[in-house]
């Protein structure tokens, strides 16, 4: 028996985190200091798969460079180039030649989910149906793939629907055997010009493959809009156990579950958990409270920042005001200044967001 194969798709362009993504991969931004894409290959790993693809695009060099050849988790991992994000389906298509006839699991790796898949994939070995799909309970199945369920088996799925036949939406990780092949070569597009996922495996159901549900009760996100991801820095940062490796000074205060990476400096400050704040940061005057990463080499002086992330080289001072709920880019800077005339100043690329009090 072959042994099971993983595929993570890794491409698109990640456009409701613009401007963020338009320097950086929406992979990997990091979620409690941690790129989230790196969250999925320790999932994959964990439930015993070694082998893993991965789907790259616009950002292929830069997923390279952070995931390498995949030794740094027992597993070696082959880079599989997307000219066009033209949608799931199309991802299983062209990685055909690295599958082959391998069962495998695909994973989307923008989503976090906190139990990982190893009841998926052993359930998937044991029952051996030709497709199994995650899913989840949900408040808002329109904005997700829904599936409708009848005697435990999948009838129907739908894209996005407008009037939603259930609540179990689509998770984003699906096992497949090699009969998904026929399915991705028999779809045709959809009206966005897309190779969906859902219709193939619609397909399968309506040619007599064997579809089963998987549906999960722990917490998973799909990190692609702000919210979501700030959602998933809070749940993954109170995994973390106090760890306090970097230097903390006598008028300081570091408060519950903080990590405090080596190299970093706490001066005349408070950081209240849980919170992360990486290699080589200063925080200086300041307070740093609960729900909070802060990336490497980050420098935040005379300022309060919460439920946030903060990404490495990254600059905050003077602000006057508690930020909250923010996402600070790489090397950005957040200063309030002191001089005449007094007034707001902003450098800000396309699709920025800025709430001004």
């Amino acid at each position: 028996m072959a042994k099971m194969k993983a595929l993570i798709l890794s491409g698109g362009k990640g456009t409701r985190l613009r401007p963020i993504t338009f320097t950086s991969a929406k992979q990997l931004i990091p979620v409690a200091n941690k790129p989230i894409l790196f969250y999925g290959i320790e999932a994959i790993v964990s439930a015993g798969i070694s082998d893993i693809g991965i789907i790259v695009g616009e950002t292929h060099e830069e997923i390279k460079a952070a995931v390498g050849s995949g030794k740094k988790w027992g597993a070696k991992v082959t880079y599989i180039y997307q000219e066009e994000p033209l949608g799931l389906a199309h991802a299983v298509k062209i990685a055909e030649p690295f599958l082959k006839d391998s069962r495998f699991v695909m994973y989307l790796g923008d989503n976090i989910i906190k139990d990982g898949i190893n009841a998926l994939a052993r359930e998937f070995e044991k029952n051996r149906p030709n497709s199994q799909i995650l899913l989840a309970h949900v408040p808002n199945p329109s904005q997700f793939g829904v599936a409708e369920l009848k005697s435990g088996r999948i009838v129907c799925l739908e894209e996005k629907p407008k009037k939603p036949r259930s609540d179990l939406a689509l998770v984003g990780v699906y096992m497949f055997d090699s009969s998904i092949f026929r399915a991705v070569n028999a779809i045709k597009p959809s009206r966005r010009n897309e190779y969906e996922i859902t219709d193939a495996i619609s397909w399968l159901i309506d040619n007599g493959y064997t579809v089963e549900p998987h549906i999960i009760e722990g917490w998973w996100k799909d990190t692609g809009k702000l919210e979501d991801l700030l959602e998933a820095n809070r749940i993954m940062l109170e995994i973390y156990e106090r760890e306090v490796k970097g230097k903390v000074d006598r008028y300081s205060s570091v408060e519950g579950r903080v990590v405090v990476d080596k190299g970093a400096r706490i001066i005349g400050s408070v950081v209240r958990g849980p919170a992360i704040v990486g290699s080589g940061a200063v925080i200086r005057d300041s307070y740093i409270g609960p729900f909070t990463s802060i990336g490497r080499r980050v420098e935040i002086t005379n300022s309060e920042v919460e439920h946030s992330i903060v990404l490495d080289d990254a600059q905050i001072e003077n602000l006057g005001r508690r930020m909250e709920g923010s996402l600070i880019g790489k090397n950005a800077k957040v200063k309030k200044s002191d001089g005449l005339p007094a007034a707001y100043r902003f450098m800000l690329g396309d699709n920025s967001e800025v709430g001004v009090l």
